[in-house]
């Protein structure tokens, strides 16, 4: 059977509100993040994504509010990542109303954390979002080097390797986000996804550079599952059904837009 390709809505939140910047810095308001999910829903989106960019303490109670205003407005899936670090914490957002739970820098810090998650929940519950960057020359096989804490600590571990390991503890999906391209607007990092898919078993999300139309397809080509994307889609100058209607030309299969 073909699975249709998916197209994410991803809203970076703090302190309650959607933001957007470049390289995940000089951000600015984007909304309302439980209005712009609905509004998401209504054009079509095969998910939503929401990552708490800061994932501070005093946030964390307004995230799961958010969590649970959104889950009572939209039908659809919902994966929220950001400062989690248990198995405790997982359950709270899953109880709030996530589908889907990322895990980024805790479990880079300590592995072990996915294969709690995974024996808890299952691994179709489990995300794992890697923030890589390109290091050329700098003895990671890959080129490609996994980062922590929003892109701004580099690890010196191998992205391709860490996301081996990751799949084989039981993680449920890959969440790959090209900081270099980050809110650029210059097309995802194809190279990035075409390595990545190469060494991959679990669903590939492919994040980081969507400027226009044209940049979907080519992902979606270079092995990506779903194509996840926020600036564009926050302030207008794409809707969710044109991505949809151009994946289709293209000969990508994709999930009937709403009447």
């Amino acid at each position: 059977m073909t699975v249709a390709v998916r197209v994410i809505p991803c809203l970076d939140v703090t302190g309650g509100r959607v933001v957007k910047g470049v390289n995940f810095v000089d951000l600015r308001d984007a909304g309302d993040p439980v209005e712009m999910a609905r509004i998401y829903d209504a054009e079509g989106a095969d998910e939503l994504t929401f990552l708490d960019i800061t994932a501070s303490s005093d946030v964390r109670e307004t995230t799961y509010e958010v969590v649970r205003r959104t889950a009572e407005t939209v039908f659809i899936p919902l994966t929220v990542g950001g400062g989690i670090r248990s198995v405790r914490d997982v359950d709270r957002l899953l109880r709030a109303g996530a589908d889907k739970v990322g895990v980024n820098t805790a479990a880079v810090l300590r592995p072990e954390l996915i294969d709690e998650i995974s024996a808890e929940f299952g691994s179709q519950v489990l995300v794992l979002s890697v923030d890589a960057r390109r290091v050329p020359g700098q003895g990671i096989p890959s080129g490609f080097e996994v980062t922590t804490h929003g892109g701004r600590t580099g690890t010196g571990r191998d992205a391709s390797a860490w996301i081996c390991e990751a799949v084989g503890r039981g993680v449920g999906e890959i969440l790959l986000n090209s900081m270099d391209a980050d809110g650029t607007r210059a097309g995802y990092d194809l190279d990035m996804i075409a390595a990545t898919r190469a060494v991959c078993s679990v669903p590939l999300v492919a994040s980081g550079g969507a400027g226009q139309l044209a940049d979907f397809e080519p992902a979606v080509a270079a092995g990506a599952d779903a194509v996840l994307a926020a600036s564009v889609f926050h302030f207008g100058q794409l809707r969710i059904a044109e991505v949809k209607v151009a994946l289709g030309a293209a000969g990508h299969p994709v999930r009937r837009l709403r009447t």
